[in-house]
Formats: C-alpha cells, structure tokens, sequence
C-alpha cells in the first residue's frame, strides 16, 4: 500500500481499537459488526463507519468526535446511525449490562435514590419530547480568523424523538432540600489520567424543575446507541449539547455551585447578547454557554455544485433556534439585494429543527452566491458577522457558492 493508503489503514485501526468493545450482548442491540472501516479521496472528508452507525466524517476517534453528512438532514427527524458523536474523554463505556446499572439520585435531598432502568420506566410517566441536540462548537471550522477546537462543519447538530423521564420527577421523588441551588450530572465516561477533570456538568435548579428537562432512554422510538449515550442521556431541549449527559449514572443535588473545568473554564462565552469579541479585544467576563441562538444553513445545493440555467432546483436546509421557535426563513440567490420566504416544513415543536425550501430556477449561466437567514418568534435572527475565541453559538447568515451552467 502507498503512504496515503497506510495513512488511512492507520486512522481505521485507531478507530478500531477505541471502539472493539463496544457490541456487548448484555445490550438491546444485535447484528453490529464490530469493526470500523474508512474511506478517503482528495474530494472528500475521511468518513468512518462505527457500530451501530453508517460511514461518518472523522474528526478524532479518541474520543469519538463524529460529524454527520449534511446529506442526511433532508428529513425532520435525523436516524440513530448517522445521528453526530461528541464525547470528551477517551474512556468512553463500551458495554453496559442493563441488570446491573443504577441510576443514583443523591446530593441535598430527603432521600436517595437508585433506580435500576427497568425501575426509571415502570415507576415514572414516560414523556416524549422532539428536540436539536447542538455541539456548542458546530460550524467552528467556519469562524475567521480560525480558533482552536474541533473542526466541525455544520454537522455537529441532529434531530431525534426522545422519550424517557422528567428530571422533575425524579428530583420530587427524592425531596429537594431547601437551599439547593444547582443540580450536578454525571457519566459512565472516565477520564484517561488521574489528573484530568472527570466530565461533569450542570444545570441551575429552576431549569432542572421546569419539566422540559428529561432522563431519555429511547431515541427516535429506539434504545439510545451506545455512542450517544446508552442506557440514559440527559435532554436539556434548547440548550447545546455539552448539558445532555450521555451515559447518565449521577444526578446529585447541590446546595453550592458545582466547580468543575467543565463549567469553570470550558464552554463559556463572552458575557453580551451575541457572544462576539475580536482577537485584539477579547472580553473581560464570560459566562456558561447555555440556550442555541438562532441558525440556519443549506443542505443543498452543496458547495461548488453545477446547477443548470433555467431549470427548476430545489433549495434546501434546516434552521433551528434556542426554543422559541422559526417563524421564517429567508433565501437570497443574488448575494443579498433581494430576499425570498421559503416554504417551512413540518412543525414538530419548538425544539425541534425545522426544513425548509425554496423552488428556484437560475436565470442565467454564471457564479451564484446564496444567503439564507432564519427569524424566530421572538424576532430574533442571524448576524452579518461574529466571532469570539471558542468558536461557539455561530449564527451568521450562511452562504453557498455555486456554479450555473
């Protein structure tokens, strides 16, 4: 093999050797080949294929950072296999034996509890919610001047129908003691080294009571895969994806502020309305990043695609926001003198994503620049510009070049 085949025989391996444990037969799942296999060429991305999964873009196999095709987002609802993975420590679970995991609930409450999965689904009201799951850095790769981090397109974001638990219940169920303030969660992931901070995230309390929140473990009427987070992951809906715990086993109430890298250091923003700064003047105070902003981006035309005059194309994208809902969204062909509504898709809650289309028919042969932007109910929509040092909460109006011949 040449060097450029050895290259990607080596990232395969790699892959493989992080992930050869993962099919286990104590979980709800069968027929998964435990291997992965990668595909490169110069015109495209190195995709992975992972158990459970169909072929994703690779950005780092330790720990799994997964992105998904745009190709995949032409429906409201983003299948388990091609549903985008981001974990952050290597010591990622790969099998969990489904008799013997508990849930604890403990911290600032009248009583623990433990909570085996069978016990979580027969003792709660089951509740299903349709809702984005966002990477706080997805579209990173995209910020100028560019800014260290995984270097996402636009498709560290998915769409699914989870059902589980309120978090609410739960907390009720164990007695909230007066003077908490926060409630901690926790993961089956374990850091590589001793001095690593385990990942640990959390959520103030009034949010975690609000009954949005919920303890999911069904994904698109499914258990959850084990790479996003089997047998339970938290579902903060609104809210990026670093607060919904994947592999959840701790919820513990606290009565101080939980400290911890992960809500000290990492993921926070500047501390303004668009989370924007400039090299030369970064911001004195962050805070957390918590709710998405409001977004939207086409799925097609791809960029650099041939597209023929005076034929009939289909525009197409998905736009989404941090719970308030698309009102509109809105598509240039013309570098921004002149806009269009686009017809939306299917309304699956203020959660959710939403599709959205434009039929349009190129006048002339030639280079096209189009823009699309997304409004949301609380006239909220997308920026000129942005950029702040995480590269996070992109929401930029977003563009496409293509080419009519």
């Amino acid at each position: 093999m040449n060097r450029r085949e050895f290259s990607v025989f080596l990232t395969s391996w790699g892959a493989y050797a992080t992930i050869r444990g993962l099919v286990d037969a104590k979980a709800p799942f069968s027929g998964i080949l435990p291997s992965v296999w990668a595909t490169d060429t110069s015109t495209s991305p190195l995709l992975v294929r992972y158990p459970q999964k169909r072929e994703l873009i690779l950005l780092t196999d330790r720990p799994p950072q997964l992105e998904t095709p745009l190709r995949y987002f032409d429906t409201d609802l983003t299948p388990n296999d091609v549903f985008f993975v981001r974990w952050h420590l290597s010591g990622i679970p790969t099998s969990v034996d489904t008799k013997t995991f508990r849930l604890e609930v403990t911290g600032n409450v009248s009583k623990a509890l433990t909570l085996s999965l069978a016990e979580l689904k027969a003792k709660f009201t089951p509740v299903s919610v349709v809702a984005l799951c966002q990477c706080a850095g997805n579209a990173r790769s995209l910020f100028e001047p560019r800014v260290p981090g995984g270097q996402w397109g636009f498709g560290a974001m998915s769409n699914a129908r989870w059902k589980g638990v309120r978090l609410r219940d739960l907390l009720n169920a164990a007695g909230v003691k007066p003077g908490s303030i926060q409630v901690g969660f926790r993961g089956l992931d374990t850091p590589p080294l001793p001095q690593t901070p385990r990942f640990e995230k959390s959520l103030p309390l009034e949010s975690a009571l609000d009954g949005e929140v919920i303890v999911a473990y069904e994904m698109n009427g499914a258990p959850l895969p084990m790479l996003n987070g089997f047998p339970l992951r938290l579902v903060v809906p609104s809210w990026y994806g670093t607060y919904w715990v994947k592999s959840l086993s701790a919820i513990t109430v606290l009565d101080k502020p939980l400290k911890t890298f992960w809500m000290d250091t990492a993921y926070r923003i500047p501390d303004n309305s668009g989370a924007e700064e400039t090299p030369q003047s970064l911001s004195p105070k962050t805070v957390p990043i918590t709710k998405m902003s409001v977004h939207s981006i086409f799925v097609k035309p791809t960029p650099g695609e041939q597209i023929k005059a005076n034929q009939a194309y289909r525009l197409q994208g998905v736009a989404n926001d941090g719970g308030s809902g698309i009102r509109k969204v809105e598509v240039s062909t013309n570098d921004g003198n002149s806009w269009v509504e686009a017809s939306l898709g299917t309304d699956l809650g203020k959660y959710s994503w939403r599709l959205w289309s434009v039929n349009w028919a190129p006048p002339a042969t030639g280079n096209y620049r189009l823009l699309v932007r997304a409004v949301n109910h609380d006239n909220q929509q997308q920026v000129v510009s942005q950029w702040n040092r995480s590269g996070y909460q992109r929401d930029v109006i977003e563009h496409v070049d293509i080419e009519v011949i």
